[in-house]
């Protein structure tokens, strides 16, 4: 029995429809979307805290920055999406809804009068720009299409973020949140969301800078649509329309060589990265280096590493003395230099840890040939029988050859390597590492030097640097590499708090709240490198100072131009964190403008209106910020709430209960009031 004719139409029915769905996939599979343009954006290098360090710029200086959703306000993506795209949850990447309102709109009259783009259609656009025509419009469609079968909702609207114009070279939200407001979208005000909506529409013709009437009537559009949503009340609308609508910033550079080497190194999808890195020490110690450097003299750079132990979390890299002074462009914590007598104290911890000697050992220091090899020590005066410990805390020549003869510069050469220090003999080159290693013969980088310290100061454990907060963790699990024992470690840190300190400076132990540093400085030959490295309170502090050429600068010893700043360094670490400048005008706050005259209300002083201020807590328990203003008979409220005067000085403490915008009010006897709109961060 032959099957009817509707059998064989199904039949043939479905093979078509199923060679249609296997030559959609081909085509699919042949041309997919260009995602060029979203791999070439940046992303941005945060410090410990989240704060922003530096992002890179892409093609044409544009600043092209990787959303972060995670760190962006959940409120303005919710709003984002239901005015750019109220159907944006469901939809395949076309709103056939909005495509036919907007037909039969054109229809009606004469010429099109609403547009039917979705965000993934307006992404498809920023992927691919095409002049806007109606075979572009339906490339978008289709591409729309294919974004929504590769990604989900929320990298699409990531995508969008990143590449969404915000005005001049500005790109992605994050950029232009820092740009406009002087801060990142993790919490924005009503009228920053407005402002943000509203600009990828017409980013130029609204540039805050350039055109701030259209920027603010095109601000007041959105709010009206977001009070008619119930997104926000006609009055909130009202205060959101008065808000300045910012300048523009410049971005942060902050550790500019390390921030900028761990953003290139970073997945082509990751938004962000979380260094290891404390920007408010290196904020600190980026202006000591300059000083140093400038008083060193005009071709001298310096370099500046901080490492906590525990994790061996790089805590702050300062890879030049500014890029504005001679070889500023080169990050000098990875340069290879001549560690000088640097490397002493590994000499002696191997000589410990191996019975070769004892810190009492008695050395001779004294003229000696070693083969071919005879040094001298540095000031060409010898000392005669001395101890390990005498000889390695002042750093004497011969005593250290002597040891290194015994150990075996290869043998000593191979354990560094296998801590993972790697030791460069110079270009001219020998087949085997000499005596003179024990000076500084080979070059090594800074980087190589705080790990060999941090190992002394872990107990002879040798693991690598830390440069982001998931390998700090990842490396208090790992055991390490056992580089010398406990108790040699211990032996020489013991010597080394011995040390001669820099002029000017008594012993650590002499100083009320001294902490002891356990320190050893290096000269190169020829007065090239000047290094001191040290152990203090948990941190390793490595600095170098030279030229970046490698030319000579006479007389320029670690001693007196790297130690001191080592003692600095040591002295910021032990300072209390300083709280970030606030983002605000830079002119006086408008109560402090001009000499009030009796009788025109309270005049507040903190906080200024329109300020980012840093609270040193939250909640009921933190110190709090002291409010301040001019007046009598003054009363404090912030959001409505009244603030409690200190039970001790009487004077107002706000405590806020967390990060975000605040309306603090101040009122007077005579019932006047100022008020300052501020955004609190931690």
């Amino acid at each position: 029995m032959t099957p009817g004719p509707w059998p064989r139409r199904i039949a043939v029915g479905l093979i078509g429809l199923l060679g249609l769905e296997i030559g959609l996939v081909a085509l699919d599979a042949a041309f997919p979307p260009d995602l060029t343009r979203a791999r070439q954006a940046s992303p941005v290098a945060l410090d410990r805290h989240g704060d922003w360090l530096r992002a890179l710029p892409v093609e044409n200086g544009r600043w092209r920055i990787r959303a972060d959703l995670d760190r962006t306000d959940p409120v303005f993506l919710t709003r984002l999406g239901r005015i750019e795209d109220g159907r944006f949850g469901w939809h395949a990447g076309v709103d056939p809804l909005a495509l036919a309102r907007a037909t039969a709109s054109a229809v009606v009259h004469g010429r099109p009068t609403s547009g039917a783009s979705t965000l993934t259609m307006q992404t498809a656009r920023l992927l691919e720009p095409r002049p806007r025509t109606i075979v572009a419009k339906l490339i978008e469609m289709v591409r729309a299409v294919q974004l929504e079968t590769r990604f989900s909702k929320r990298r699409i609207l990531a995508l969008y973020l990143t590449l969404a114009p915000y005005g001049g070279n500005i790109e992605g939200v994050r950029a232009a949140s820092l740009a406009w407001f002087g801060h990142e979208p993790a919490s924005l005000t009503n009228g920053e969301q407005a402002l943000l909506i509203a600009l990828p529409q017409a980013p130029e013709g609204r540039r805050p800078d350039l055109h701030p009437i259209a920027a603010r009537a095109a601000r007041a559009a959105v709010l009206r649509k977001m009070a008619r949503n119930g997104m926000i009340t006609p009055a909130q609308a009202a205060e959101a329309g008065a808000e300045p609508l910012g300048h523009r910033a410049r971005f942060p550079a902050i550790a500019w060589h390390v921030a900028g080497e761990l953003a290139r190194a970073a997945p082509a999808d990751q938004a962000s990265v979380v260094t290891t890195l404390d920007g408010d020490l290196q904020r600190r110690l980026e202006p000591l280096a300059a000083e140093a450097a400038r008083q060193q003299g005009e071709a001298s750079q310096v370099a500046i590493l901080v490492v906590e132990i525990k994790g061996r979390a790089v805590r702050a890299a300062v890879a030049s003395a500014g890029r504005e002074r001679d070889g500023g462009w080169i990050d000098m914590t990875r340069a290879l230099r001549s560690p000088g007598s640097a490397l002493k104290p590994l000499i002696y911890g191997f000589a410990f840890d191996d019975g070769v000697a004892a810190p009492d050992t008695m050395i001779d220091d004294a003229p000696r040939r070693f083969s071919d090899y005879q040094p001298e020590d540095f000031e060409r005066v010898f000392h005669g029988p001395v101890t390990a410990r005498e000889a390695l805390a002042h750093s004497l020549n011969v005593p250290a050859v002597a040891l290194l003869d015994r150990i075996g510069p290869a043998q000593f050469e191979a354990r560094l390597a296998g801590a993972g220090a790697h030791l460069t003999r110079p270009s001219a080159g020998f087949r085997d590492p000499g005596l003179a290693l024990a000076l500084g013969g080979e070059g090594v980088t800074l980087r190589d030097i705080a790990l060999l310290y941090a190992a002394i100061g872990d107990d002879g454990l040798a693991k690598p640097l830390a440069w982001t907060e998931a390998d700090a963790a990842l490396r208090q699990r790992q055991d390490g590499a056992r580089l010398m024992r406990a108790t040699a470690a211990r032996q020489v840190l013991d010597i080394l708090r011995d040390a001669p300190t820099p002029r000017g400076r008594p012993p650590s132990a002499l100083t009320r709240g001294g902490l002891p540093i356990a320190f050893k400085t290096g000269t190169s030959y020829g007065f090239r490198d000047a290094v001191a490295a040290g152990v203090v309170d948990g941190f390793v502090v490595v600095v170098w100072t030279g030229r970046a050429d490698g030319a000579a600068r006479a007389g320029q010893t670690g001693r007196d131009s790297a130690l001191p700043l080592l003692f600095d360094v040591a002295d910021a670490l032990s300072l209390a964190p300083a709280a970030a400048p606030a983002i605000a005008p830079t002119a006086a706050p408008r109560s402090l403008q001009a000499l009030a005259a009796p009788g025109e209300g309270p005049r507040l002083i903190f906080p200024p209106d329109g300020s980012v201020v840093r609270a040193p807590g939250f909640g009921a328990t933190s110190r709090g910020l002291a409010l301040s203003a001019g007046g009598e008979g003054l009363s404090w409220f912030v959001d409505g709430a009244p603030v409690a005067g200190d039970p001790v000085g009487g004077h107002p403490i706000w405590r806020p209960p967390g990060p975000g915008f605040y309306r603090v009010t101040v009122v007077d006897a005579a019932g006047r009031a100022s008020v300052a709109r501020v955004r609190v961060t931690g």
